[in-house]
């Protein structure tokens, strides 16, 4: 053997022995650190580290949160296989089950797979049909009896007659979700536990009553003709984005409506009104402030059309009921309706909320009427 075959043979070994130490280390790492590491990385990748050792083979499938986001339509014949796979092997809880897709999977194997979750204590559900028809969500959903977070995305509720609530739920999410006012109503009754509710676009009611002791966020975008809040004492959060027609209802709104809808939320520390709840709310005989104070409130946000003196009125009733109020937040047109209306303004600053909203912030201030030549806007930093 000559004296370069001899270094070549030891700098083999070397190589070799660094490869052994690299798989000793990988293989060493403590079994909850590798759970940790495999939670933190899309499913696809998880499974893939099966490769990197022995001790990595199995800990793919205990993985306790499942999250399959939108996959794109090249995955087309995957997304049902590698689901499949995952949930066969999984060995241990599964505490999260996560679906985001583009309407790309048969209806029949997402029923397959909530048919498998019945069967672990999962503690949060997110299923989201993106487009397509509505998924009608299959009656083995309303067994999971450790339910804590539900969140539903274009699918038709209906629970069988048997179903006696969600006791252990915290939070629901219904966005694009069919279902009618008595589900909703026994729904919302049948959940002791509900903290956070949030309604989206919803269709199949109009009217619906919402009884909930331990609800502290409630976040409601749409269309309603009534809605009844009792029992809500730890009620904190209150966020209305009230859409229709053009001012268009099957049975139009009245002022007086929604003054004894604001009435029963004189607990609540932060108000968040959009689109026409002001416009609703001014169409009639308003007083000058509501008949209850909001004791509490110390945030407000509105949209306001300041070009129509009904909705200024309305905004004016709430301010002067506001008497704990620390922070206020309007909607951009008011600096256009500033600098429209003041003729001898001579500076401005402006200073947005975040670095997200500042570049349309800009964009929106270079088209708005001056009524002053003169006045200097200052653009200052979130």
């Amino acid at each position: 053997m000559t004296i370069n075959d001899f270094m070549k043979q030891g700098n083999q070994s070397k190589s070799s022995l660094k490869r052994k130490m690299e798989l000793d280390r990988i293989s060493n790492v403590p079994s909850d650190v590798i759970r940790q590491i495999l939670s933190g990385l899309p499913i696809k990748e998880a499974v893939k580290t099966s490769v990197l050792s022995s001790k990595w083979r199995f800990n793919s499938a205990m993985i306790p949160h499942l999250v399959f986001d939108c996959f794109s339509t090249s995955d087309r014949t995957f997304i049902e296989s590698i689901v499949d796979q995952v949930l066969v092997l999984h060995v241990g809880s599964i505490l999260t089950f996560r679906l985001s897709h583009p309407d790309i999977v048969a209806t029949s194997a997402i029923d397959r797979w909530i048919r498998h979750l019945s069967r672990n204590a999962i503690k949060q559900l997110v299923l989201e049909i993106l487009e397509g028809d509505t998924y009608k969500i299959p009656s083995c959903l309303f067994s999971y009896q450790y339910l804590v977070h539900l969140e539903l995305y274009n699918c038709l509720l209906k629970p069988p007659s048997t179903f006696k609530g969600f006791g252990r739920l915290k939070v629901l999410c219904l966005d694009l979700v069919t279902v009618v006012q008595d589900v909703l109503d026994n729904l919302i009754v049948c959940c002791p536990l509900l903290e956070r509710l949030t309604l989206t676009k919803c269709d199949g009611f109009n009217i619906f009553k919402i009884d909930a002791p331990s609800l502290k966020f409630f976040e409601y975008d749409g269309s309603f003709e009534h809605v009844s809040i009792m029992n809500t004492l730890n009620l904190a959060v209150v966020c209305i984005n009230l859409v229709g027609d053009g001012l268009t209802w099957t049975r139009p709104l009245s002022s007086s409506y929604l003054v004894n809808f604001l009435a029963h939320l004189l607990h609540i520390r932060r108000l968040t009104i959009q689109s026409e709840f002001l416009a609703y709310l001014a169409d009639g005989d308003l007083p000058v402030k509501l008949p209850e104070p909001y004791m509490y409130l110390n945030f407000l946000s509105m949209s306001i059309s300041f070009h129509i003196s009904k909705e200024v009125s309305a905004a004016q009733c709430l301010l002067r009921s506001t008497p704990a109020l620390q922070k206020l937040e309007i909607a951009v047109n008011f600096i256009e309706f500033l600098l429209s209306s003041s003729p001898v303004l001579e500076k401005m600053a402006v200073k947005p909320a975040s670095d997200d909203c500042s570049s349309d912030l800009l964009k929106n201030m270079i088209r708005f009427r001056r009524a002053s030549a003169h006045c200097e806007i200052i653009y200052l930093d979130p």
